[in-house]
């Protein structure tokens, strides 16, 4: 536990009934931004030491397939679709009965979660080798590679039963406006897999097997970490598990309906990695790798801003939705995708930017090299405009299963897998593993603005008027930003063309303050009204603690 957790849960409390939507959901998701940060920046650290011991060869491909199935179907049955489907029934619940009968239900959704995904992690790890060669089949022909792959894969499957009892009383909590540890349980995964790479990669030789199997452990170790960390906040709320398991309970039968349809609703980004992945294994060795650590730098500001706002959403929406308050709902709706927008939009343009030097400055050092960060940058800059699709996913697939529409979302998904597949197998031909960041970032745009335009006829309006100013304005900033931010770094890079670290790290620190400046001048200048209101809160909390 940590020191500013309490802190956290009263703040989250205390407000929750007196604050106005949109204030409850900034705080919540500044809470919540918190935490991810930490966790994020941990990912950071992880990805750094992955990059420096093993790089984009070989053993690094062979670790991303291995742990990209359990992620997948971690995406399918636990984080994605249960969370979504798990936390509006609970509220509920809790909203319309009492917290012992909510207890009840998350005691029945845990038994479930561990004898279903248990099942499913002993096949998955007796079927290893056809699993594998149905994924990574352009691994076959390098046969040590291939076998190594099997082999992490059967290691690194249990992980799906931890993440899915993590992300179960994840949603609990979340329920409770206690958004902090659960929002920094996800960190485990990273410290875990940091301490297999400090610790553990040394003694593997030892042990006669490869250094990459000690990632595999760490992995395993931070999956048990995730459920650890929240277990005794869970516990100081007043819960106690019990074994036993009724699959005629209502609200769990809810939940799996609200499931059936929805699997790849919520996973659809996820599923399209998979494909990515699949058509990757073909384009060589690194390739894998290069994509892998492209889209987990995308991924920065989704997992800090877009889940964030999301998760910070979704109860709030839960309980607009048990009362039958649509139009709160759409408020609450288009506030969040304002939000996600002023700081998405400008990360965008900023990492189309300074791609290169953002990728040699976080990773090019040990085994990754200067030809591995030239071909990273290239994956992120296709990668970086699906940035918005992939945080307004996040956002609109919950605000369904709230208002108890899994198929909606189920079905745009699965058009959006379709389109996917088809545009990578399209764009790989023309562009090579670049297409295959391109056809994804295409594809979440598209999901995103279908998901929405549906949201908005369920809700008889979604204020898109005022999205779609705000989006107008931001881009603009936001362009004007990049400009400078490019020019800067290039500029220096001329008067500057030195390559030590110091050097590196000076000029793009320089390149951004200059570019998040002009940002904030230009967006004053276009008076953009979320910025004034973000200002005016900063401004706010600085004068109460002085």
């Amino acid at each position: 536990m940590t020191g500013s957790e309490p802190t956290a849960s009263v703040v989250a409390e205390s407000t929750a009934n007196k604050a106005t939507p949109p204030v409850r959901l900034a705080k919540s998701a500044s809470i919540i931004g918190a935490a991810t940060l930490t966790s994020r920046l941990l990912g950071l650290v992880r990805d750094q030491l992955l990059a420096y011991l093993f790089g984009a060869k070989d053993v690094m491909d062979a670790f991303n397939v291995a742990v990209r199935i359990p992620n997948l179907m971690r995406d399918l049955f636990a984080e994605g679709v249960m969370s979504a489907a798990f936390v509006p029934t609970f509220m509920n619940r809790l909203t319309t009965r009492s917290k012992q009968a909510a207890w009840h239900l998350g005691t029945q959704l845990l038994n479930a979660l561990i004898l279903s995904t248990g099942t499913i992690v002993a096949i998955g790890i007796f079927f290893a080798e056809p699993l594998t060669g149905l994924i990574a089949g352009g691994f076959t022909s390098v046969p040590q590679k291939f076998e190594l792959t099997v082999q992490l894969t059967r290691l690194t499957l249990p992980f799906l039963t931890f993440v899915a009892v993590a992300a179960a009383v994840m949603g609990m909590l979340n329920s409770l406006n206690r958004f902090f540890i659960p929002a920094l349980s996800p960190a485990m995964y990273n410290v875990g897999i940091i301490i297999g790479c400090v610790l553990l990669v040394p003694l593997m030789p030892t042990l006669g097997l490869d250094p990459i199997f000690a990632v595999a452990f760490g992995a395993l170790l931070g999956a048990m970490g995730q459920v650890l960390l929240q277990l005794p906040a869970l516990y100081r709320e007043g819960y106690r598990h019990h074994l036993n398991l009724n699959p005629s309970d209502p609200g769990l039968r809810k939940i799996l309906r609200l499931m059936g349809p929805g699997t790849f609703a919520g996973a659809g980004v996820q599923i399209n990695l998979l494909v990515n992945m699949i058509l990757a294994t073909a384009q060589g060795s690194g390739a894998v790798s290069w994509l892998g650590y492209a889209f987990r730098i995308m991924y920065l500001p989704i997992g800090l801003f877009g889940v964030s706002i999301a998760t910070a959403t979704l109860p709030i929406i839960s309980r607009h939705a048990a009362r039958r308050e649509f139009e709160s709902i759409s408020d609450v709706v288009s506030q969040a995708l304002r939000l996600m927008l002023m700081v998405n939009l400008p990360a965008t343009f900023g990492l189309i930017a300074l791609a290169e030097p953002i990728v040699s400055l976080i990773f090019e050092r040990g085994n990754f090299t200067a030809a591995d960060s030239s071909a990273t940058a290239a994956a992120l800059l296709f990668y970086a405009p699906g940035l918005v699709g992939y945080s307004a996913v996040r956002i609109a697939v919950p605000c369904f299963y709230a208002l108890g529409n899994s198929l909606v979302p189920a079905y745009i998904s699965m058009g959006a897998v379709i389109l996917n597949v088809s545009l990578n197998i399209f764009l790989v031909e023309l562009m090579g593993y670049r297409g295959l960041a391109l056809g994804t970032s295409v594809t979440a745009l598209v999901n995103a603005v279908t998901l929405l335009a549906f949201l908005r006829y369920r809700l008889n309006g979604l204020d898109l008027r005022r999205v779609l100013l705000v989006f107008t304005k931001i881009s603009a900033a936001s362009t004007v930003m990049a400009i400078s931010a490019w020019s800067t770094n290039e500029l220096l890079a001329n008067h500057w063309p030195g390559l030590t670290l110091s050097v590196e790290i000076l000029r793009l620190a320089i390149s951004i303050i200059f570019g998040i400046t002009v940002l904030i001048i230009v967006s004053r200048l276009l008076r953009i009204e979320e910025l004034d209101k973000a200002w005016h809160q900063l401004l706010t909390r600085i004068r109460r603690r002085d």
